[in-house]
């Protein structure tokens, strides 16, 4: 937890305000205690689906390699991205999570957005789950927050556009009203096959 206080205490200076931060902090985000979780488990299927609809062949290239598991992932989820990138990026993309806008899961658009930049790597060398983590424990400190940030909103802002969305990702979009972007569209979702 000292990963997730320290920033806060940082930017607060002042130990009773940043106690209750953490309070607030601790409430409003999904953490996970174990891999075994309820949350964890929930986030990983939402996360697994996205991949299979936005990514398909990161998606195909996970259940080929057996590694639908995203134990590469667990890190990013456990503690919001905290050891993989600088700490002013790491607090843009809490920011970032915490408004809320459009879905609770924006960190899950961060974990798309990753493997988006940089899963290609793993599909082009057809790496293992063991390997998969190493490559993306390699990474952390090296990628560019700005620029998975930046793709992140684009893949939420694809997200919405879609026409239909599974049942399995209708949660995601459960807070998503109208916004700036899509002037009112909301995707129909398709409880189908």
């Amino acid at each position: 937890m000292s990963d997730l206080l320290a920033p806060i205490l940082v930017a607060v200076q002042d130990e009773s305000e940043a106690f209750w931060c953490f309070v607030g902090l601790m409430q409003r985000t999904i953490f996970v205690t174990c891999p075994k979780d309820f949350d964890m488990d929930v986030n990983l299927n939402y996360l697994r689906e996205l991949f299979r609809i936005m990514n398909k062949k990161f998606y195909l290239h996970l259940r080929s390699a057996d590694a639908l598991d995203l134990l590469f992932v667990h890190r990013w989820i456990l503690l919001c991205f905290k050891r993989e990138f600088p700490e002013a990026e790491a607090m843009k993309m809490w920011e970032a999570c915490w408004a809320h806008y459009q879905t609770d899961y924006f960190h899950l658009f961060i974990c798309s957005a990753i493997i988006s930049i940089y899963g290609d790597d793993v599909i082009a060398q057809s790496l293992r789950a063991d390997e998969m983590m190493v490559h993306f424990s390699s990474l952390a400190m090296h990628m560019s927050g700005d620029l998975v940030l930046r793709k992140a909103r684009g893949l939420l802002h694809q997200f919405r556009l879609l026409p239909r969305i599974p049942c399995t990702l209708s949660k995601l979009c459960e807070l998503c009203g109208p916004g700036m972007w899509d002037s009112g569209h909301v995707p129909v979702i398709d409880c189908s096959g």
